[in-house]
């Protein structure tokens, strides 16, 4: 039978562990809003897509936060940028293997996703009720 000690013990282990966990920056990446997106229009198309092709298919990401995205996806090798000397200058953006492999993964979640849109909003439409129902503390 687990002591509080032991609890806490392991507690302090596990802490231990997730911030020395190499796994843990690379996800990090992944809890990025706009990562999965972007993820999924390269994914979705068969040729390489042009920076404003790309902001035009995610809607309501700013210029400066898709350039930081696939800047620190380009530095994860997890996207390619090819840059071609014409005027005005052209950049193509395509998924590398490692991107493409992260790729299928991050379809099967939103897979995962679709299947089941109906019971989290079940769940939520649930909790939302319940918490209206209870007490709300005083402000002072």
């Amino acid at each position: 039978m687990d002591t509080v000690f032991d609890m806490e013990k392991s507690t302090d282990l596990v802490e231990d562990y997730l911030k020395r966990c190499p796994a843990r920056d690379v996800l990090a990446v992944l809890a990025d809003k706009w990562v999965l997106l972007v993820l999924g229009v390269l994914r979705a198309g068969e040729h390489p897509i042009r920076f404003n092709e790309l902001r035009r298919r995610l809607d309501g990401i700013t210029q400066k936060v898709l350039t930081r995205t696939l800047r620190d996806l380009e530095r994860d090798g997890l996207v390619r940028r090819a840059v071609y000397p014409t005027v005005p200058p052209r950049v193509e953006y395509s998924l590398t293997p490692l991107g493409a492999d992260l790729g299928r993964l991050t379809h099967a979640m939103g897979q995962w996703a679709l299947a089941h849109v109906d019971e989290i909003g079940t769940a939520r439409a649930a909790f939302d009720e319940r918490a209206a129902r209870e007490p709300q503390p005083l402000s002072s």
